[in-house]
């Protein structure tokens, strides 16, 4: 491909599953967010709950001083709290919602301009399902309108080994996003490479289902062959490794499917975040200089 990747897109990196130390809000925020503020390659970090106000405050103050821009992600926030967007119980999914909720107003201390969920269990009354979580995101949509916070839903799969979350299906992701849309023109879907596999759809048919409701992209590897893997299910292992779904011709093919769907331009550039997670044995600082490298190479097959 001619040019950069950085031509087309803003790269960027899940800090919290980089370093899973930092998902539950502690653990060393301020200096794992430094190293990857100094890399050259990164724009964006998408970070999630950061428990001590004075860490909130330093790390906008980084982001501004680096000028990375700053992502919010609430799926840790739901997921660690067994919370659900659609459950069928009004006081649970009360809860979840005021949970996101305090989240946004997190992300407004940090100075992010975009919120990342997950949808609830999959359920046998999907219809009735839908209909419960675009009213949840109507209401985070609301409250995140008011302070300048877009929401953005994230699709994941319905495997028992892995999230087993309503959306669940591009398709359905869509449905979802026509409906919020009515009221809030700004949401959107995000997908991800590593949960394709798991979803069982290829680049080419999520992303053209996806069409202009697709506004925020991940990419990155799954384990769904062996029970035994480490990394079985949704658990983000780095590019190529064994017993593994992706690795660079897999990652060329997405990035060819977002570059032909008009996701990836020099006109826009769109964000493209990994979201890779060391496994037992490897550093942070590993898999990230890895999942650089991979991503050179698959550029290169374009």
């Amino acid at each position: 491909m001619n040019g950069t990747i950085q031509e087309y897109a803003r790269i960027g990196i899940v800090h919290f599953m980089a370093y899973p130390a930092c998902g539950g809000g502690d653990g060393p925020i301020l200096e794992s967010l430094t190293a990857l503020a100094e890399d050259p390659l990164f724009e964006v970090i998408e970070v999630t709950r950061m428990n001590d106000p004075a860490i909130r405050k330093k790390a906008r103050a980084l982001a501004e001083a680096k000028g990375i821009e700053l992502c919010f992600g609430a799926q840790p926030i739901l997921l660690g709290g067994g919370l659900d967007l659609n459950h069928p119980d009004p006081a649970t999914r009360a809860k979840a919602v005021e949970a996101v909720k305090a989240a946004i107003d997190q992300a407004e201390e940090l100075g992010c301009h975009g919120l990342a969920v997950l949808s609830g269990k999959v359920s046998d009354d999907v219809s009735d399902a839908i209909v419960r979580l675009v009213d949840s995101l109507n209401h985070l949509c609301a409250y995140g309108e008011s302070k300048g916070i877009r929401i953005v839903l994230e699709t994941f799969d319905q495997v028992p080994f892995g999230k087993n979350c309503l959306i669940g299906p591009t398709e359905d992701a869509v449905t979802v996003s026509h409906a919020v849309r009515d009221e809030y023109p700004d949401f959107g879907i995000m997908l991800d490479l590593s949960h394709l596999p798991l979803q069982g759809e290829s680049p080419k048919r999520a992303i053209a289902t996806a069409g202009h409701h697709f506004v925020h992209a991940h990419m990155g590897n799954c384990a769904m062959d062996d029970p035994g893997h480490p990394a079985y299910g949704d658990n983000h292992p780095r590019f190529g490794a064994p017993g593994t779904r992706n690795d660079v011709p897999q990652l060329a093919e997405y990035l060819k499917v977002l570059l032909e769907e008009g996701y990836l331009s020099k006109k826009h550039r769109r964000i493209l975040s990994f979201e890779v997670k060391p496994m037992a044995g490897e550093s942070s600082e590993e898999i990230i200089e890895e999942s650089k490298r991979k991503l050179e190479e698959a550029w290169k097959l374009v």
